[in-house]
């Protein structure tokens, strides 16, 4: 893992969401697999198919960051963008039927919060290995 911030973070917060998915399921017993309504963990809203997203995201970010710094870099991007775009439509999806992961305003913060972190390290950190890439295909 070294020096690279992508890896770092990859690694870090792969760890977390993997960890708030497990203890995802201890609040949810008896909420409904796409309840708009969840348990709640800490102060975030949960339910079992958001717990399986956690799961899926934190292995994703765990198994990149111990993989490799390029690996690492497109997966926080990845990552990122996605959690940019589910904490905006989450604005939207709190107190609808639409709100199958069960998000509510703290949900929403934190992928707003998690997605300017990932983006910011995976779009600005460790260009070198951009850079290298891109010298080896010319």
């Amino acid at each position: 893992m070294g020096t690279s911030p992508n890896r770092l973070l990859a690694t870090v917060f792969g760890a977390v969401y993997l960890l708030v998915g497990i203890l995802g399921f201890f609040v949810t017993s008896g909420v409904g697999f796409f309840a708009t309504e969840g348990n709640t963990l800490i102060i975030f809203e949960v339910n079992p198919l958001h717990n399986i997203i956690h799961l899926a995201i934190g292995a994703a970010l765990l198994l990149a960051g111990l993989k490799s710094v390029s690996a690492a870099k497109g997966v926080n991007t990845t990552v990122g963008a996605v959690y940019l775009l589910v904490g905006i439509l989450g604005l939207f999806l709190v107190g609808t039927s639409l709100n199958i992961i069960a998000l509510n305003g703290a949900d929403n913060v934190l992928h707003l919060a998690s997605a300017v972190l990932l983006l910011g390290v995976g779009l600005s950190q460790d260009k070198q290995v951009h850079t290298a890439r891109t010298r080896a295909h010319a």
